[in-house]
C-alpha cells in the first residue's frame, strides 16, 4: 500500500527543493514518452509554470529565470506535473515546439553509448542553433 502522507499538503508544500532552493524536473513528451530535458526549478519558476501551463526552469548559468522558448521559439506547453516518492524530483509532460535541446536536437539526450563505448547520434537535429542564437564569439 503507498504512502499517502503528504495527500493532505498542498503541491507546491510537498516540493523539497534542495539547499539551493532548487528542484530537478525532467521533462518528457506527452505523447510519445520521450524524455526531453533536465532542468532545473525553483519554487517562482515552478510557480509561473503551473499559472501559465508552459515551462518555465530556474537558469543556474545565467542565474535568471528561463521560459522555455523565449529566444529560441521552441516552447513547451505543460500538461501535467508529477512529482516522485521523495518529493524531490518533478516530471514534467509538455507538448514540445521544435527541439528541447539548445544544441538543436529534439531531445538533449540524443547521444547513446555504443558496445565500443564510443558514441553516436540517436536523435533528429531539428533547427541549427547558430541560426537561433548566433555564432558563439
Amino acid at each position: 500500500m503507498g504512502d499517502n502522507q503528504d495527500m493532505g499538503k498542498s503541491f507546491l508544500e510537498t516540493v523539497k527543493f534542495d539547499d539551493r532552493g532548487l528542484v530537478p524536473a525532467i521533462v518528457q513528451d506527452q505523447e510519445t514518452g520521450k524524455v526531453l530535458m533536465m532542468a532545473w526549478m525553483n519554487l517562482e519558476s515552478l510557480q509561473m509554470t503551473l499559472d501559465k501551463k508552459r515551462a518555465c526552469y530556474w537558469s543556474r548559468s545565467r542565474n535568471k529565470l528561463w521560459l522555455k522558448g523565449e529566444s529560441s521559439g521552441n516552447m513547451q506547453v505543460v500538461h501535467d506535473i508529477l512529482i516522485d516518492c521523495d518529493g524531490d524530483t518533478l516530471l514534467l509532460k509538455v507538448s514540445q515546439t521544435g527541439g528541447a535541446c539548445h544544441v538543436g536536437y529534439h531531445s538533449c539526450f540524443y547521444r547513446k553509448a555504443t558496445e565500443a563505448l564510443s558514441m553516436e547520434i540517436c536523435d533528429t537535429l531539428m533547427f541549427n542553433p547558430e541560426d537561433v542564437y548566433g555564432k558563439k564569439s
